[in-house]
């Protein structure tokens, strides 16, 4: 399995290139890049969607949460059950997070030592220990085709020594994650022998620490890189500036992730800066509200405006939502808290995201995607 670089295209942020095209040879498959994986939390896109919808879709990717389908059904049922893709029924690559960002989410009700974290259910409240191989486990018994390493999410500022202690203690548990990943694929009734391991790069907003962690993982042998811990907190620039920073340390012949990001402009500006692959929930979460992604901007199907509006939501757009219905329908059936309402928003703003994926790889592949970069950055942030 590997990532193979076809071109870079740009004013040369890094010394490695700006915009990168590649392509990622998987267990499950072959993901073109730059990519943007869609985000079935609990093995289910919020909304109504499923793992057939999401190949109606144009998705290359599905991630799903592993604190989450620790809690329910259990790593052990989707074990049994054959693991995340008999599981869900979707047979295209899979990534599972590590449960670290939720951990950092719970930072009221958690505990972190050098061996692991304790910390409380947000259903229940009973007791949890996680740690680098617990993670491990829960991932190769859900059987993804991608495992995150187990890191610790600092929030964005934190003290600097807490930031360092931090980031040593990541190193030590990915080189864990790392030995256990090793051990889990080599038995004989492991889910998926082939899964894979990604490293995550902290460091809060300190350039230096930043650049050392990538520089001390970078020579772990990986199956690729990730950049953690942003999004949580700094502005926009600050995420920008640490991606600029770190992007020319990471190996170069490896993918690169950056975690939980972000809106469409987002993800011009880090493909511009060398990031072949994004997650996020943004698009589904906002369409379950009413704001929908188009090639103008974005849209509030929710004012008053569209009452009588017969247009679709986006003329350039060839969802089902778009294809079949109009504003005005969307509209009423989000005010009337109607189920398909909100399916067919979240439909709509996962084509757009996977389409905004396909025209920027479309536009490296041509040699004109810093034009492609230039037009759409300041229109696809814009509020209709």
């Amino acid at each position: 399995m590997m990532y193979k670089l076809i071109k870079t295209e740009g004013a040369g942020l890094s010394r490695t290139g700006a915009a990168r095209r590649g392509v990622f040879e998987t267990p499950h498959g072959t993901i073109q890049t730059p990519a943007f994986m869609n985000v079935a939390t609990a093995a289910a896109i919020k909304g109504g969607i499923s793992a057939f919808d999401l190949k109606e879709l144009k998705c290359q990717v599905m991630l799903c949460n592993t604190y989450h389908l620790h809690l329910r059904p259990g790593d052990n049922v989707v074990r049994q059950l054959g693991g995340l893709h008999k599981f869900t029924g979707w047979q295209g690559p899979i990534l599972t997070d590590s449960g670290g960002f939720q951990v950092f989410s719970l930072s009221s009700l958690r505990h972190i030592e050098e061996k692991g974290v304790t910390f409380a259910s947000h259903i229940d409240g009973h007791r949890i220990f996680m740690g680098p191989e617990e993670s491990m486990q829960i991932q190769s018994h859900l059987g993804s085709t991608i495992a995150m390493a187990f890191d610790e999410c600092i929030e964005n500022p934190s003290p600097r020594d807490y930031v360092a202690k931090s980031v040593a203690r990541t190193t030590r548990w990915l080189d864990r994650c790392q030995r256990e990943m090793n051990r889990l694929n080599s038995l004989e009734d492991t889910v998926n022998p082939h899964q894979l391991l990604f490293g995550i790069n902290q460091g809060g907003t300190y350039e230096d620490i930043r650049v050392q962690h990538m520089k001390e993982i970078a020579t772990m042998g990986l199956d690729g890189y990730a950049i953690g811990g942003l999004a949580v907190g700094e502005t926009a620039e600050e995420m920008y500036r640490i991606i600029e920073a770190v992007e020319p340390f990471a190996p170069n012949d490896k993918i690169r992730y950056l975690m939980g990001v972000g809106t469409p402009v987002n993800i011009l500006e880090a493909v511009h800066r060398g990031v072949d692959l994004f997650d996020c929930v943004m698009p589904s979460r906002n369409a379950r509200h009413g704001h929908l992604f188009t090639w103008e901007g974005i849209i509030n199907i929710q004012n008053a405006k569209y009452v009588t509006d017969d247009r679709p939501v986006d003329s350039r757009c060839g969802c089902p939502l778009c294809r079949n219905h109009t504003r005005a329908y969307l509209r009423h059936l989000m005010r009337a808290n109607e189920m398909l309402g909100m399916r067919l928003a979240v439909m709509h703003n996962l084509w757009f995201y996977n389409t905004l994926m396909e025209e920027i790889r479309l536009a490296l592949d041509e040699g004109r995607f810093e034009s492609f970069y230039r037009e759409y950055v300041p229109i696809l942030g814009k509020r209709i």
